[in-house]
């Protein structure tokens, strides 16, 4: 999947350089070492090592394939290559989707506390234990939730779906709201006395500094309550963003208009129409 991702983008890269257009190195740069680097760093580094065996380990790679590597992802632009390099009917398919009902529904900010509620609180199941103790389950966690959060933050990061400043003030509103519901899990993991996945010691020898259940269980409620804060961070910059534009965008329609117009508008708004 890394070297796929990788492949694609730097063969955009290459297309547009043979057409005689440039891509920025500065996102070339971006995409490969914080984009894909931060993921192999959470995939093969000491959480990926340690998922199967570590709960914290666990929790914490979930947390940010989901939230944090999506985001450095995007700073590549990699849908702005994608619709420099496509002809015009796949890049018609493209954007397409990113305007389809799909789209609309996971790049707001109202399904992502949704969303984050229903992941985390698998951690409060048995079956946090069989997903992270299963091999065939960690393999398709480091595919699918990566995939997941670039589903969600993509259309807002490409800007791409267009959103009324009204729909883009109720965004703000539940953002704010997924500050509070973020930490809600991370703090019932913390301060909880028993272990919600009832398992055990891993077998086997295990190391001088390795946890026990109880403990464990709380490293991970410290770890997945500060990174389910730390990511809101970006998602209200680019709930910002996207107001700003609207705000342009609105404007600019307003400027179009006649006197006439302007008037027959403003009156058809006293009148509550």
């Amino acid at each position: 999947m890394l070297l796929v991702a990788a492949g694609l983008y730097l063969g955009g890269v290459w297309v547009l350089r043979r057409r005689g257009h440039r891509w920025p190195l500065r996102l070339t740069l971006l995409y490969l070492l914080l984009g894909l680097g931060s993921y192999a760093w959470v995939s093969f580094g000491f959480l990926g090592t340690w998922s199967m065996q570590i709960r914290w380990a666990f929790t914490t790679r979930i947390a940010l394939l989901m939230f944090v590597v999506p985001v450095l992802i995007t700073l590549g632009r990699p849908v702005s290559l994608a619709r420099a390099v496509l002809s015009e009917r796949p890049r018609a398919r493209v954007d397409g989707f990113l305007r389809s009902w799909l789209a609309k529904f996971l790049g707001n900010a109202i399904m992502a506390p949704v969303f984050t509620c229903l992941v985390f609180a698998v951690f409060f199941t048995p079956l946090s234990a069989v997903l992270r103790m299963n091999p065939v389950s960690e393999g398709l966690i480091s595919l699918l939730v990566p995939l997941m959060g670039t589903m969600m933050i993509l259309p807002m990061a490409a800007h791409t779906v267009a959103r009324t400043s009204l729909f883009i003030v109720a965004e703000f509103l539940f953002a704010f709201v997924e500050l509070v519901l973020d930490a809600i899990p991370g703090i019932l993991l913390r301060l909880n006395d028993t272990v919600l996945d009832h398992a055990g010691l891993w077998p086997g020898a295990l190391p001088v500094w390795f946890p026990n259940p109880l403990h464990d269980q709380h490293l991970s409620g410290d770890f997945l309550w500060f990174i389910a804060e730390v990511v809101d961070v970006p998602i209200l910059v680019i709930l910002m963003m996207r107001w700003i534009r609207s705000d342009k965008r609105e404007s600019r329609k307003l400027d179009e208009l006649s006197d006439e117009e302007m008037a027959e508008l403003t009156a058809a708004h006293l009148r509550g129409e």
